[in-house]
Order: C-alpha cells, then sequence, then structure tokens
C-alpha cells in the first residue's frame, strides 16, 4: 500500500512542507515578536549612524586673535586664514606662559571681519577665542558589517559638508573619511556605541575623532 501524503509524517518528511513551516515562522517573527532593530542591516547601521547625536554635532573652528603662539599662529587652519588675507599679524614678545618666541598679535582683517561678522554669537564679539559653525558630517556609505555574537563593528565612508564660507575653505575638496564603530545588541534591538568606552571596539565618537582618509 501506498502511504498517504497527506497524513503529518509524510508531510513532515516532504522538504515542500518544511519550506513552508519555515517562512511561516519567519513571517510570524517579523509581525509579532521580532523587530527590524534585531537584524543589523547595512541600511539599519546607515539610519542609527547617520541619526546619532556624535554624528549630527555640528564642527566648530575655534577663532584666536589677540597674542598667539608661533605654533598656533602656523597651524594649518591659521594658514588657511592667512592665504585667504582673513587675518593679519604683528610679532610681539612671548608673555611669561608662552613659549618659545615669536608671538604674534592677531587680528581680523576687513575682509576677515565681513566674513565672522555674521558667524560670530554676539555674546563673543569682545573675546578673544570664539567657536564658529563650519561643517556638518554626510554618511557616504557602509562599506562593510563584522559581527560576533551580541557586538559587532561596522565600517562607514563619511565627508564634511561646509556650512558657510569659512567651512568651504577649511573643508575644501570633499575628503572622504574612513571609520569603524561599535554595535552592541540590546532587548530592544542594535544601537551604535556613543560616548566612551573601555572596550577595544570603538564608539562612534571615538570612530570619528581616528577616522582615516578613504583611498
Amino acid at each position: 500500500m501506498q502511504p498517504n501524503l497527506s497524513t503529518p509524517s509524510a508531510a513532515g518528511r516532504d522538504p515542500r512542507w518544511n519550506v513552508r513551516l519555515i517562512s511561516a515562522l519567519v513571517l510570524l517573527c517579523l509581525t509579532t515578536a521580532c523587530s527590524p532593530r534585531d537584524f543589523l542591516t547595512r541600511r539599519l547601521a546607515t539610519d542609527l549612524i547617520a541619526g546619532s547625536d556624535s554624528f549630527k554635532a555640528t564642527q566648530k573652528f575655534w577663532l584666536r586673535t589677540g597674542t598667539t603662539s608661533n605654533q598656533d599662529y602656523y597651524s594649518p587652519e591659521s594658514m588657511v586664514l592667512q592665504h585667504r588675507g582673513w587675518i593679519t599679524a604683528d610679532k610681539v614678545a612671548c608673555p611669561p606662559a608662552v613659549a618659545p618666541p615669536p608671538c604674534w598679535d592677531v587680528a581680523l582683517s576687513p575682509l576677515g571681519v565681513g566674513i565672522f561678522r555674521d558667524l560670530i554669537p554676539a555674546n563673543t564679539l569682545q573675546s578673544q577665542y570664539f567657536g564658529v559653525p563650519v561643517a556638518h558630517r554626510e554618511l557616504v556609505r557602509v562599506t562593510g558589517i563584522s559581527k560576533n555574537g551580541a557586538v559587532a563593528d561596522v565600517d562607514f565612508v563619511w565627508k564634511w559638508l561646509p556650512l558657510n564660507e569659512v567651512g568651504q575653505a577649511l573643508y575644501a575638496g570633499g575628503v572622504l573619511y574612513k571609520s569603524t564603530v561599535a554595535f552592541r545588541l540590546y532587548d530592544d534591538g542594535w544601537r551604535v556605541v556613543e560616548g566612551t568606552t573601555p572596550k577595544s571596539n570603538q564608539s562612534l565618537d571615538e570612530a570619528l575623532k581616528n577616522a582615516q582618509p578613504a583611498q
């Protein structure tokens, strides 16, 4: 007698029945107990990195006028401002706490005043050290995910987007940077690690700080 394929025992041996069972379980997981954040895809990693406070933080350039050390005066950022004609300086004696000489008395040029006037907060106009918002980050792409249980390392590429003429001067060329950030799986799904961490995996703050130019 031929076996009845409609019986439970026969169905359990039918590969097609097993496929249907697995598909039903996956569908049940997706519609009830499971969350999209339980699966670390490149799309989820992109959304979590781009939406994090660390990544969205505006980059500031700190402008110092008045007596400045020789090292600060010849920093890469200061050299850009000098090249643009936004600052002028006269050589002066160094105060006791600043060495080695020479030192420079830095001031905004008339052109620099026009550039920075609308970027300087009103309550810092008399200050000789103030921060100017110049750029924010744009996530270009996630390039890879390496998972190990409940932790993962995500590689991504990003760039600076200038906010004004100062940002365009300091972050010209659209240079791409590559970073690696740690993710951790919690009860409500995957999260990007922010802040500082003593573990070997890098938080997003550390990943952005240690970014290297992408090839």
